[in-house]
């Protein structure tokens, strides 16, 4: 499966996200496109979104570009599950593009979980 991940760039995603994932099985069971992996330039996100089969949307720091990313993967019907820290807030119109959210503790927490449901 060719998962995008997407998030804000307010919090460590290198080590939070980026690494957890990278060092997962899910890294093996899946083609996984990390937009800030090897440099912050800007990539076409929407092309990688309209690629993609599934977006990951780490969603405890809200972002405005991420918001629009969201929206394309909507357009194009992409499922979005959405992952968030615990003690954080989603926002609420995040309900519009995915009905699947994930709390999480840590980041190990995290993959467990997105293992589990990727299964």
């Amino acid at each position: 499966m060719n998962i995008y991940v997407v998030h804000s760039t307010s919090f460590d995603f290198n080590s939070e996200l980026y690494l957890p994932i990278r060092n997962s099985v899910l890294n093996i069971s899946h083609i996984i496109k990390l937009p800030h992996e090897m440099s912050s330039e800007v990539n076409n996100s929407m092309e990688v979104i309209k690629n993609s089969d599934l977006i990951i949307a780490e969603v405890s720091y809200p972002s405005t570009g991420m918001g629009i990313e969201l929206g394309w993967a909507n357009t194009f019907n992409k499922r979005v599950i959405c992952v968030y820290k615990k003690d954080t807030k989603p926002s609420s119109s995040l309900k519009v593009v995915s009905n699947e959210f994930i709390e999480y503790t840590d980041s190990t927490d995290l993959v467990n979980k997105l293992i589990d449901l990727l299964k």
